[in-house]
């Protein structure tokens, strides 16, 4: 599960500010790809030097083609609407922090690996899509790795990924509600589910702090 985390991490950066077709979000993922790969390699060895120069780069390429909010709403599931306005910003906050963190490592480890473009299905005029790649592993098979996004506005963004089949909005799905019921478990008070809510923000703001 850890490898294909990775992977998916991996993919994850391959959203950047390059213009493209709202259309064809197959191609968006084949143009920021190669964009985004190329600026890695190019920049590699700078990389390797100071591996903080990372973050500046996720936060310019990756950063405004990824729907936080509708991911970490979509992670929370039913307790969603217990939360507050104060706490939903702040979930949404600590939840991309964690994201990004974790994308930034596993982009400094990049060697290389090939990707496939398999065909993808669309309704015409559709608002959502899903978007397949395969990437290449090591003694092994290529891993599916399928991207939903939606389209807003200012264009595709990315909803979920999917990793030989599994969620990763449905993985934190599980693991935010365990935290949210043992935090409201081990508190007193009338309310206690938005207690749980608080406890699971602070186990997400203790990750990030301790990176």
């Amino acid at each position: 599960m850890r490898l294909k985390l990775n992977l998916f991490v991996l993919l994850a950066f391959f959203w950047s500010t390059l213009v493209v077709a709202a259309d064809d979000p197959q191609q968006v993922v084949k143009n920021t790809a190669n964009k985004v790969l190329a600026e890695v390699t190019l920049n590699k060895t700078n990389l390797e030097q100071n591996p903080k120069l990372i973050y500046p780069l996720v936060e310019r390429l990756i950063v405004p083609y990824f729907d936080f909010k509708a991911m970490a709403q979509s992670a929370m599931g039913r307790f969603w609407r217990n939360t507050s306005d104060e706490q939903q910003t702040r979930l949404v906050n600590e939840f991309k922090e964690l994201l990004v963190g974790t994308y930034a490592t596993a982009l400094l480890g990049y060697s290389g690996q090939e990707i496939e473009y398999p065909p993808m299905n669309m309704e015409a005029g559709s608002d959502r899509a899903m978007v397949p790649t395969k990437i290449a592993a090591a003694g092994g098979p290529p891993i599916p790795v399928n991207y939903r996004l939606k389209l807003r506005d200012n264009g595709w963004m990315v909803t979920d990924v999917v990793i030989d089949g599994i969620s990763l909005v449905t993985t934190y799905r599980s693991s935010f509600a365990r935290e949210i019921q043992m935090g409201a478990a081990k508190s007193k008070g009338k309310d206690r589910m938005a207690l749980g809510i608080d406890a699971l923000i602070q186990t997400l703001a203790d990750k990030n702090n301790s990176k």
